[in-house]
């Protein structure tokens, strides 16, 4: 089994992504200690929240500079909904927020359809259904799926984002954590 990492900045998803975790047989453990972001076998950066009051936590607790880090040097990381826009350079919520630059891309509030999105949507290529909740989406060249034209994952090296809550997406999110957690 992996070492899970589960970085703490005050999402209100925690609980949530360590039960779909123990489900799986995952330990894990919620820290935003900057040593142990960096050292873990596999991190997931999860969201529910503000991007600014998010940022500003993980800049205050130096866990931003860790996962900058962690993704130079190569280290597995998972970011759901906020987590995976937090890893853009930059997001309109809250008036303009700086993210973590992981990825080329920018976080744009939706204007179009359904707002907020919430609900189960079928993601393509990937032909799933995945439970939704959000007002923003990312504009980014490093898309791998989206839903009705919005991205919805994205991938760079060794990060992975997700728009989607697969710890609230039953037994397709609970497989979806478990392909992810079976690279590491």
């Amino acid at each position: 089994m992996s070492d899970v990492l589960v970085v703490d900045y005050g999402a209100g998803n925690t609980r949530s992504v360590r039960a779909a975790l123990t489900r799986l047989g995952h330990a894990s453990v919620v820290s935003s200690d900057v040593s142990a972001i960096r050292d873990a076998d596999f991190v997931v950066l999860p969201g529910v929240g503000s991007a600014r009051s998010a940022m500003q936590r993980l800049d205050d607790t130096g866990a931003a500079e860790a996962l900058r880090q962690r993704y130079r040097e190569g280290h597995a990381t998972l970011g759901i909904c906020l987590g995976m826009q937090l890893a853009m350079r930059s997001s309109e919520e809250d008036g303009g927020v700086k993210g973590l630059g992981l990825l080329s891309g920018d976080v744009v509030r939706l204007k179009e359809g359904r707002v907020p999105r919430l609900g189960w949507s079928v993601v393509e290529p990937w032909g799933q259904a995945y439970y939704f909740a959000h007002s923003y989406a990312v504009r980014s060249i490093d898309s791998v799926a989206s839903v009705e034209g919005v991205t919805v994952a994205v991938r760079r090296d060794s990060f992975l984002g997700v728009q989607f809550h697969p710890e609230k997406s039953g037994p397709a999110g609970l497989d979806f954590l478990d392909q992810c957690l079976s690279l590491v």
